[in-house]
């Protein structure tokens, strides 16, 4: 188990505090990140746990751990998401990728089966202040038994916009 797990009160994911996150602009430069990949059917992701584990053991393994636990999901396909874990250096036995560019924040908490609807409200939030829309991010922010647990199931969605820093 890792500090940051031991540290909360399920010894799996942190509470999480969405206010830094809430209607946000954030920007990644070069920021590091394993990739991986999980199947899904119909966006519902079937080796979730999985994916987190083998990605979790290699971070471990190469002492990488991020200062903040980060899982973005690229929800790229209905049969698959690119997944990337925030690291806090290069793993050379993972896909280590580097992000850069500016997003709009806006948190979710809810059952995931109102995700379209959060998805809808992100675009709307988007268009409402004026930013052209490039694309969208989850960060789902605890597994499904923290959440349960703790009695809240926050997501925050990062839309990309332009006038990033990869441009």
């Amino acid at each position: 188990m890792t500090e940051m797990a031991a540290a909360n009160e399920t010894g799996c994911c942190p509470r999480f505090d969405p206010n830094p996150w809430d209607e946000k602009e954030v920007e990644f430069v070069d920021k590091l990140f394993i990739k991986d990949r999980v199947r899904s059917f119909l966006h519902v992701p079937l080796n979730f746990g999985k994916v987190m584990i083998r990605c979790m053991t290699k971070i471990q393994d190469a002492g990488a751990e991020a200062t903040e636990m980060l899982i973005l999901c690229d929800e790229n396909s209905l049969w698959g998401a690119d997944v990337y874990v925030a690291v806090g250096k290069e793993v050379a036995a993972a896909d280590t990728v580097r992000l850069s560019g500016r997003y709009l924040t806006k948190v979710f908490e809810g059952p995931f089966k109102d995700v379209r609807k959060w998805c809808a409200e992100m675009k709307q939030y988007v268009q409402d202040k004026g930013k052209p829309f490039k694309k969208m991010l989850s960060y789902y922010t605890t597994c499904p038994k923290c959440a349960k647990s703790y009695g809240k199931n926050y997501v925050v969605l990062f839309a990309e916009i332009q006038g990033s820093a990869q441009e």
